[in-house]
């Protein structure tokens, strides 16, 4: 399509622009306003753009839609750069430039609807037609460009694959790894002709350990391996891994803590496995179901279950279902910009996230994914997954057959985190709607399938009276759980049920007891010398969670004994189901069992093991969920009974992971009755050259502006490329809105968590794509971000990442040395911090602080020889500049070998 109609829109912070036929011009905001009211305008990332001018809901030709369209499952930055970068025109180098930039990226994306070669045609006419239907504002010039609109073909669930079952895989051959051949596999991995470096060779070798035979069962061979940034760390457990899974033929786990590091693994395994199709078969990403596409809830959306603008969203992910690899919506092939286009959360509601799986019953069980994924984890080489899902599993006690015996936890410095949600309790109002939900089904008449107990198992307990009779009890026991609207009830003092009640006098006695510093945000108090009406409201609320927990215990002993008998209506869909359901069954079970437990301690002794509380949770001084909670006070205790003693070997590998009885006490080594070996092989950088610490003591703590003025001061003299850090929400937000528009208009963009309408993931995409750009963020940046090279050349914290005083952080704090306990955790936040800075031997940067009370003592969370500096902001700002100014690229330094204690 050589030209255009239509006008296309830029609004950023430094501007907003309008370009047609006679190029661009700067415009007001209530001109942007009146044009995009008036005629449909093309854009980038509508929500943005609508942010960007102040106004809630803008539409137009959103250029990220069609690009959705015609390159489903195909990876672009979300920016005019980006996108040009993907499409290989010339990116436009200043913000004036973009706007008609965004007209020739629209014509070359419609150009290609109508080439013979474009590769994702199949499907497209289809898509079209239901989007046409769906009012796709891009319908139109898209139809005219397509030759073949018309064109009728497969349908989508018709064209996807199906798996075929396999014989499970014999057990692993018992065999031990030369040290010779490890290193042959490394040196095969590295690609490299001279040596590989000696720090990871001696990596390599300590992670071959794990691949030994062990010696008795409930042992073993575990080794906490510290590698500073930089030794080549993935390749060195690569080799070993690699090595094992293919003499012994067995299935090695690497587990991580971030989906960014699952990506990359993903990508390194190539390196091991390069012709596609063994890889396909050798390599398999693993995640929990709530990740993956449910090709049943995609066809109710579809087929009419999403309305108004969802409905886009739902064919748009239907395009993309087409050509994923997987099927993974988090962090997978979807572009985590597509769902951020549209008002709700529809990916949500395209996966499984509330147990509702039929299983066999469902006509796309043959092609789902998620079946599709964990099949082919039982004979692959190397499964990638996550510290919840391998933990998950072992809790709940998957079969003993497919439970891995080796496994590598990389980022295993948050194991202990992951440990502690995965093996904890809640009895909130969240998540008993939940379970009354699972158990009833949706009481709306919203559109949609239904999901309830019956609805699934209808069929089946139709056949069995004793299944019919739990079934029904479980229904009417269900009622007493609160239902829509709960939260509204409790606030006006006017609850419905027993576990409303217990939610309402939770709530009552968190208000009564916490302290004013809390308002706003979450509040909690110790479940500690409880009043006696809360008392007996949780008495209540356990009779009925009796009442409950016996009609599903009665459904799953029914269910398992129809496994048993087998009868001849139990066909091989029936007993697929019959299957799942007993699975989901159990763990629901095992919800309220712990839910009863709970509530027996309540108003008796403490327990020594756990730590229990009231809590109202809030975000932005909005409640949204009211509860109880336990935790472990040692989650490594059930970790090491449900993880670590049934595999066979286990590598805990970090560059943070702290000295050895540190790394011992986080890990659950210390739980093993056989000691860990514990390996540490310093980074190879050289940090004294490349990096700084400026702690910067001149800005007043509390004081919003001047924490601001020092945030666009220093983002100012590193020219962009600075990553801001931060413990709290509303500062991060108070800061990006002082200063975002002062650095635009120097060409600076800046972009933020919790601010920008972009999920996290496509946030660090822009940041590394544009050395320019800057981000600021919270917790989920501080550790698992790899942006290597100029992008990043600037870390700063807004202060000390001191605990948050929580009653769960007191309790361990006081069982574990009280301000050495503190300091261990806040150290740990710094490396992982400063680590975001170097990430090749070339990189360079600054590290700032900006609190005058850093304590020495925390300090030692650098690595030694970094030189660290305490300094005014006016210093600051002039030794970034001057750090930041080009010079000869420095050697790479030499690499101390790794050490060894056993």
């Amino acid at each position: 399509m050589d030209t255009l109609p239509h006008a296309a829109l830029h609004a950023s912070h430094a501007g907003l622009w309008i370009a047609r036929d006679d190029g661009p011009r700067g415009v007001d905001r209530r001109e942007a306003l009146s044009r995009a009211a008036g005629e449909p305008l093309i854009l980038l990332n509508a929500p943005l753009v609508g942010q960007r001018l102040g106004y809630a809901e803008i539409s137009g030709l959103d250029l990220l839609e069609l690009f959705a369209f015609v390159h489903p499952a195909r990876f672009a930055v979300p920016t005019a750069k980006g996108l040009c970068d993907a499409l290989s025109l010339s990116a436009p180098v200043s913000e004036a430039e973009i706007a008609p930039a965004l007209r020739v990226i629209a014509s070359k994306l419609l150009h290609t609807l109508a080439q013979p070669d474009w590769v994702e045609r199949a499907g497209a006419a289809d898509s079209l037609r239901a989007l046409g239907r769906a009012r796709w504002p891009w319908f139109s010039l898209a139809r005219t460009a397509m030759t073949d609109s018309e064109a009728r073909e497969a349908g989508l669930f018709q064209r996807l694959p199906e798996w075929e079952d396999q014989p499970p895989p014999p057990p692993p051959r018992t065999i031990a790894l030369g040290a010779g051949a490890v290193q042959d596999r490394l040196a095969a991995l590295t690609g490299s002709r001279a040596e590989p470096r000696q720090g990871q060779r001696d990596y390599a070798q300590a992670a071959a350990h794990i691949f030994a035979p062990r010696e008795r069962r409930d042992a073993p061979i575990m080794t906490l391996a510290q590698a500073g940034t930089g030794i080549g760390k993935t390749l060195g457990y690569l080799a070993p891994a690699t090595l094992w899974a293919d003499e012994a033929g067995g299935t090695v786990w690497l587990s991580t803590y971030t989906k960014a590091l699952q990506r990359q693994l993903d990508a390194e395994t190539a390196r091991a496995y390069p012709d596609a199709e063994m890889r396909r078969e050798a390599v398999v990403i693993r995640k929990g179901r709530e990740n993956y596409l449910c090709l049943l809830n995609l066809e109710d959306a579809m087929q009419g279950g999403f309305a108004g603008r969802a409905a886009i969203l739902a064919q748009l992910a239907g395009r993309w279902a087409a050509y994923t690899r997987d099927g993974d919506m988090v962090g997978g092939d979807l572009p985590g910009w597509l769902p951020s286009l549209f008002r709700r959360n529809g990916t949500t509601a395209l996966t499984d996230r509330r147990g509702e799986c039929i299983y066999a019953g469902c006509p796309h069980y043959r092609r789902c994914f998620i079946e599709r994924a964990t099949r082919a984890s039982v004979g692959a080489k190397l499964v990638v997954a996550n510290h919840a899902l391998v933990m998950v599993n072992a809790a709940r006690g998957r079969d003993a057959a497919n439970r891995p015996t080796r496994i590598v936890f990389d980022e295993g410095h948050h194991l202990f985190d992951a440990a502690d949600s995965t093996f904890a309790a809640a009895l909130t109002g969240a998540e008993a709607i939940e379970l009354r939900r699972w158990v009833i089904g949706p009481e709306s008449k919203a559109k949609g399938r239904r999901r309830g107990l019956a609805a699934r198992l209808g069929d089946v307990v139709s056949y069995d009276d004793e299944g019919a009779v739990a079934v029904q009890d479980a229904r009417e026991a269900a009622m007493a759980l609160p239902g829509d609207g709960w939260l509204g009830r409790i606030a006006e003092g006017d609850p419905f049920g027993p576990v409303e009640e217990l939610l309402g006098a939770i709530r009552n006695t968190v208000y009564a007891r916490a302290t004013g510093e809390d308002a706003g945000y979450g509040l909690e108090t110790e479940a500690a010398e409880l009043d006696g009406p809360l008392i007996e409201a949780a008495a209540r609320a356990a009779a009925a969670l009796q009442a409950l927990l016996q009609p599903l215990t009665a459904l799953g002993r029914r269910l398992e004994a129809l496994l048993d008998e087998g009868p001849d209506w139990l066909d091989g869909q029936a007993r697929a189901r019959v299957e799942g359901a007993v699975a989901s069954l159990g763990w629901r079970r095992d919800a309220v069992f712990a839910w009863l437990a709970m509530l027996g301690r309540l108003g008796g002794p403490l327990d020594p093991d756990f730590v229990d509380w009231l809590e109202v949770a809030r975000g932005d001084g909005r409640e949204f969920d009211i509860g109880l909670h336990r935790r472990w006070l040692d989650p490594m205790r059930p970790f090491a009974d449900a993880v670590l003693k049934p595999a066979h070997g286990v590598l805990v590998t970090s560059a943070t992971l702290g000295d050895p009885a540190a790394a011992e006490a986080r890990t659950g080594a210390n739980k093993l009755d056989t000691p860990a070996t514990y390996f540490n092989a310093a980074s190879p950088f050289d940090y004294a050259a490349n990096a700084q610490i400026l702690i910067v003591t001149d800005v007043k703590r509390g004081d919003a502006p001047a924490l601001a003025n020092a945030y666009a001061r220093l983002i100012a003299a590193s020219e962009g490329g600075t990553l801001g850090l931060f413990t709290a929400i509303r500062r991060l937000r108070a800061v990006h809105a002082r200063i975002a528009d002062r650095l635009a208009r120097d060409g600076l963009p800046l972009y933020a968590q919790h601010v920008d309408p972009i999920d996290t993931g496509t946030l660090v995409d822009i940041f590394r794509d544009d050395p320019h750009a800057s981000l600021l963020g919270t917790d989920a940046l501080r550790d698992g971000v790899d942006v290597p090279g100029h992008s990043l050349r600037t870390v700063i914290l807004e202060g000390v990442p001191w605990p948050k005083p929580t009653v769960l952080h007191a309790a361990r704090r006081a069982a574990a040395g009280g301000t050495a306990y503190d300091d261990i955790q806040i150290r740990a936040r710094l490396a992982q911090a400063f680590g975001r800075l170097i990430r090749r031997a070339d990189d360079r940067g600054s590290f700032v602080i900006l609190s005058a009370a850093v304590p020495s003592r925390l300090l030692e969370a650098f690595p030694p020889g970094t030189p660290i500096r305490r300094v005014t902001l006016d210093e600051a700002a002039a030794a970034i500049a001057a750090f930041n100014a080009p010079r000869q690229p420095l050697p790479f330094a030499g690499e101390p070998a790794g050490t060894v204690h056993r």
